[in-house]
């Protein structure tokens, strides 16, 4: 996996970059988190646009359970956009389901928009950290993304301990550091009157003492 992903300028100049049925695609993917495969053989009898909802049946997903598909404004417009090029899957080139993304026209893009080593898997990554970055909790995200455990989402805990500085304060005042500002507040200031007074007598008295330890 790599440490660094594209940031949403550059994930845009990819898009711009690719041709229509795969830029459409990369889209919907970076929306939603599916896989490669789900989004090659979507049916449009697994979206439900008015609700918008799709969902990924068992047999379908890596964790073989069904992953319910919440359809953000973004994934809706992708599939405006591509409905009606096909009565049975919603991503077709040429009247079929894109099996292959990773081709010369991918790789064609990537080098025009100045991305290197990046995957087309790497769009769910990006979308995963997108998320986390935005405050998505980690549970929320394995959830999204139909992860089976909760351990293959920690990957992107790092990108989350930022949002922790919210939350940070909640224990200000609760450890000796109050206590040391109190008693600072408790001690009494000297004034400058007092200080003109203190000064000479302390040098008079530090006088006598030398006088008295010399002879």
């Amino acid at each position: 996996m790599r440490n660094l992903f594209p940031t949403a300028n550059e994930a845009q100049r990819l898009l711009n970059e690719l041709p229509k049925h795969l830029r459409l695609m990369a889209q919907f993917s970076l929306a939603t988190g599916l896989r490669q495969s789900n989004v090659s053989y979507l049916r449009w009898d697994q979206v439900d646009l008015e609700r918008g909802f799709a969902w990924i049946h068992p047999d379908q997903s890596k964790s073989g359970k069904a992953i319910n598909v919440p359809l953000n404004n973004d994934a809706l417009s992708v599939l405006q956009e591509v409905q009606g090029d096909d009565v049975h899957y919603c991503f077709v080139y040429q009247g079929k389901p894109i099996e292959r993304t990773s081709t010369k026209a991918w790789h064609a893009a990537l080098k025009r928009a100045g991305i290197e080593n990046f995957r087309w898997h790497d769009l769910r990554h990006t979308w995963a950290s997108w998320h986390v970055q935005r405050g998505t909790s980690l549970q929320e995200l394995q959830e999204l993304g139909g992860w089976s455990s909760y351990e293959m989402v920690l990957r992107y805990a790092h990108l989350a301990s930022h949002h922790l500085k919210r939350v940070a304060g909640n224990v200000d005042g609760t450890t000796g550091t109050n206590l040391v500002q109190s008693q600072k507040k408790k001690s009494p200031a000297i004034s400058s009157e007092a200080l003109s007074i203190m000064v000479p007598e302390a040098e008079s008295i530090r006088s006598n003492n030398l006088l008295f330890y010399s002879g």
